[in-house]
């Protein structure tokens, strides 16, 4: 059985090394040249029941563990004024809750842990089509040409295998503008500390300014605002899975020479947006090298597709979500979900894809739903208030029996 995983991220890198892991092979074909042919984002929190249990599916805990960020689970909420409504401080040197992981890293890891030919990289999917006998015919950017019997889409927010299984559309959820801060500590001390070694949000009405900490002593600036603030059809929509308010796993685009949204790439026009916020908290701005913007982008909750044999979904490529904090995670659970699925049933791969949409579909709902929800509150004109009511509910009791 020849398997073909698109797109080399952390869902279908997990899945290429699980398969492995059980002697079975697959190819990732990834449109990028190399593994540093371009930046991988920022830092996502790993949680327990999802993408730490898949790197254990994949036998990268230890490895996990020895470039994680306990640290950087750190998560302080301030209002326009500086006031802290919310502060969360890990137990040091704890991983039993979400400790941080720089994007790159975490895909460095996964990388080094399949075959070295298990990659064929410069290799972007154009078309997949159905062969007679069963699986497809694969064509590639530049000319290039393979078969497979089975075809996992792995590939984005702008899947090209996704139209073989639905026609599901994608909505913008949210106006992204980033900047990056080198070399905080030693260039805006000030800023470092108050950033501190994982992740502030700002939130104002209907608008956030967040800002994260990486593992390279740099700091991500990310400002959210409402679809509608901008004309987002206009802006280059992601490619890559969000997390953390947009701001962590985006590649840094050029948005060309659009005069309509030339306002919103100066510094100045920006800072209008926050007129009358502490000068502290604005400084994220000044300091910050950019701006980019995007459109953040999600598929209608409840996405479902009838089975078709030899082909399925990973990640966003089945399941875009707005950017809260689940995307990266969930991706890699279904890596996990499908490899396992697979070795457990090598003979009926259609039967192993079954049980895996299933059950990720049951997965995925609730999952949808509560990212939709809190991104529509980030972003409302009571954000402070919803964000703390939201972070400071009391645990719900466990179940009886």
């Amino acid at each position: 059985m020849r398997i073909a995983i698109a797109g080399g991220g952390l869902g279908g890198l997990t899945l290429a090394r699980i398969l492995h892991r059980h002697g079975i092979g697959a190819v990732v074909y990834e449109r990028e040249a190399g593994r540093s042919a371009r930046s991988q984002g920022g830092s996502l929190d790993l949680h327990p029941e999802s993408g730490q249990r898949a790197l254990a599916d994949a036998g990268l805990a230890g490895r996990f563990r020895s470039t994680a960020r306990p640290e950087g689970e750190e998560h302080r909420i301030l209002d326009p004024a500086g006031r802290v409504l919310v502060h969360h401080t890990p137990r040091p040197g704890s991983f039993d809750g979400r400790p941080e992981i720089d994007r790159a890293a975490l895909r460095d890891l996964l990388l080094d842990s399949v075959p070295g030919d298990a990659v064929a990289w410069r290799h972007r999917l154009v078309a997949a089509t159905p062969r007679p006998g069963g699986g497809f015919e694969l064509a590639f950017d530049g000319g290039d040409r393979a078969g497979c019997d089975l075809l996992v889409g792995a590939d984005g927010a702008r899947s090209a295998v996704r139209s073989l299984l639905t026609d599901a559309p994608l909505s913008c959820v949210a106006v992204l503008v980033e900047l990056s801060i080198r070399d905080a500590d030693r260039r805006h001390p000030d800023l470092a500390e108050l950033v501190g070694p994982g992740n502030l949000w700002c939130i104002g009405v209907s608008r956030i300014l967040a800002a994260q900490r990486l593992g390279d002593g740099s700091i991500r600036v990310g400002i959210s605002l409402p679809a509608d603030d901008l004309p987002a059809d206009d802006l280059p929509a992601d490619d890559l899975p969000a997390e953390d308010l947009g701001a962590d796993d985006l590649p840094a685009e050029d948005l060309g020479a659009d005069d309509r949204l030339h306002t919103y790439r100066s510094k100045p026009a920006l800072l209008e947006l926050f007129d009358g916020w502490d000068p502290a908290l604005t400084a994220l701005i000044e300091a910050g090298d950019g701006p980019t913007m995007r459109r953040i982008e999600a598929m209608p909750t409840g996405t479902r597709w009838a089975h078709r044999p030899g082909v399925t979904l990973i990640g966003d490529a089945a399941h875009l979500m707005p950017p809260v904090g689940e995307g990266a995670n969930q991706a890699m659970l279904d890596g996990a979900e499908l490899a396992a699925a697979l070795a457990a049933g090598p003979a009926d791969p259609d039967a192993a894809i079954r049980t895996y949409e299933e059950a990720m579909f049951t997965r995925i709902h609730p999952i949808a739903e509560m990212s939709a929800r809190v991104q529509a509150m980030m972003l409302s004109p009571t954000a402070a208030d919803d964000i703390v009511r939201f972070f400071t509910r009391p645990a719900e009791p466990a179940a009886a029996g």
